[in-house]
């Protein structure tokens, strides 16, 4: 029913410490029938403590409740769609983490000897091979842990390379249809950075940009792409402007889920990008990782990525740090190995056509989402979506309405909000992104929810200002919570 929760379980959840009765303990053992030991003479006083201060007492059933009730409260991939644009927050295969929690590849250890880690180095030189048949690209790192960690990779190659060359040069170019880390990726790699506005379509206006690159620009950061969810249309353009004067194209390949299996960046002429494997390639995302930000690069760029390199000598996988030119250690050992072993059980289970299948998924669920909702809210840029779509708050906004106001009814609806306020381009943006994994009755379950918001505001636009209604907690002060923030909790002290 509209404006009804899915999830109907609204118990007023103590915490464990609040629950805690002195004395009361979460097992049982039966009488001991040898002799008893006290553990500080066992292990040493230094090694034993009487017990945890504050520690909560609790019954085993009385946990077992609590974070089963806590578990309803959060709402998760498994629970319904996260709309989130340039996140990528889709369902994962269970297949993938259960490959990752292979025997012989959850206990290895990266201080292993390399004869004792062949298997492991496999599964790392198979993915860098795969992602360079995806990307078109000359070969990959898998070391950077990110998406901005990949960016602040692929940038110090550049300088490395422009260094080589005599000239590191001084600015990069960032379009303001960019992710929000480009530009403070190129600021950390030392370089001044220059805004390019987007055109009327949401894309490169390369007149403008054959204007502004000289001498001095190393670089075009661009993503493909965008975050207003328009694939840049003149990429090769943009790619013969930047090379003729001398200057390299990154491609922030955070949007790659739109692409793989249709068109690669290296035919285009991208000379670096990143790739968010958490993202394309099926690991949980969110919560703040793990997360994997695999670089690729073309040849001219090889020679400098960070050590490690994996290289094949004899019947046998080695790690390579005999490279006089590489940027150095971008982190410590080889990446985020559970995050590349599942990015590989991903593509190896889709293969090919199922690779391109999966993007032609989330291109269809996107453009469905956006014929559902293009009558009802307004949309900046008329040019084809890809992945993601971008509406704006205009029409709600002349009655009182916003999009963080949409976003907290929609939670109402038993929804997660889409992206809010973002790309900055769009004033009163709402980015959403369905994903490839999302069912049709899904996707007409979060339209008519969408239809509905947009007739509750025209109908009482305060209605919707209250929101959310069914929720647990009520609406929150959060310019409050963030001028004074609560970031410890003291329990109370014992009668």
């Amino acid at each position: 029913m509209p404006g009804k929760t899915r999830n109907n379980i609204s118990q007023n959840e103590s915490l464990l410490f609040e629950m805690s009765s002195a004395g009361k303990v979460g097992y049982q053992l039966p009488t001991l029938d040898v002799p008893e030991v006290d553990p500080a003479k066992a292990l040493g006083f230094n090694n034993a403590r009487a017990g945890i201060e504050d520690f909560p007492e609790v019954s085993e059933v009385e946990v077992i409740r609590h974070f089963t009730r806590l578990s309803t409260w959060n709402y998760g991939i498994d629970l319904g769609m996260f709309p989130l644009g340039s996140c990528t927050m889709k369902y994962n295969p269970r297949v993938n983490e259960t490959v990752a929690r292979t025997e012989g590849l959850i206990w290895s250890h990266p201080y292993q000897p390399e004869e004792l880690s062949q298997g492991a180095m496999e599964v790392m030189a198979r993915l860098e091979s795969a992602l360079m048949e995806i990307t078109g690209m000359d070969a990959v790192t898998l070391e950077p842990c990110a998406g901005a960690h990949g960016e602040l990779t692929g940038v110090l190659l550049i300088r490395a390379l422009l260094e080589s060359r005599g000239n590191p040069r001084k600015k990069i170019i960032i379009p303001d249809s960019a992710h929000g880390t480009n530009p403070a990726t190129a600021a950390m790699a030392g370089y001044q950075v220059a805004g390019l506005k987007s055109n009327e379509l949401g894309m490169v206006d390369v007149a403008e940009l054959a204007r502004m690159v000289d001498d001095g620009t190393a670089a075009l950061m661009v993503t493909n792409p965008n975050t207003v969810g328009v694939f840049e249309g003149d990429i090769a353009k943009v790619a013969e402007v930047m090379h003729a004067k001398g200057a390299l194209l990154y491609m922030d390949g955070a949007n790659m889920n739109a692409m793989v299996g249709i068109t690669r960046p290296g035919d285009f002429g991208v000379d670096v990008m990143h790739l968010n494997l958490h993202k394309t390639f099926s690991t949980p995302h969110g919560g703040g990782g793990p997360g994997s930000g695999a670089v690729a690069v073309k040849k001219h760029l090889e020679p400098f990525l960070p050590i490690p390199r994996l290289k094949r000598v004899k019947d046998a996988w080695t790690f390579d740090r005999d490279r006089p030119q590489s940027i150095g250690k971008v982190r410590a050992f080889y990446g985020n190995f559970g995050v590349l072993v599942r990015a590989l059980a991903y593509i190896m289970a889709h293969g090919g056509p199922g690779l391109r299948q999966a993007t032609l998924d989330a291109l269809l669920n996107a453009n469905y989402i956006r014929k559902g909702l293009q009558d009802y809210y307004d949309m900046p840029y008329s040019s084809p979506s890809m992945h993601e779509c971008v509406f704006s708050d205009e029409r709600q906004a002349k009655l009182g309405v916003k999009t963080t106001d949409i976003a907290k009814r929609l939670i109402d609806y038993g929804f997660h909000p889409y992206t809010v306020a973002f790309p900055m381009i769009v004033h009163g943006a709402l980015m959403i992104e369905p994903t490839e994994t999302e069912s049709k009755p899904e996707l007409d379950a979060f339209i008519s929810a969408m239809r509905e918001i947009a007739a509750e505001i025209e109908r009482d636009p305060k209605f919707v200002l209250a929101a959310p209604h069914h929720s647990r907690t009520p609406r929150v002060d959060e310019v409050g919570a963030a001028r004074k923030p609560v970031l410890r909790w003291k329990p109370a002290a014992r009668a």
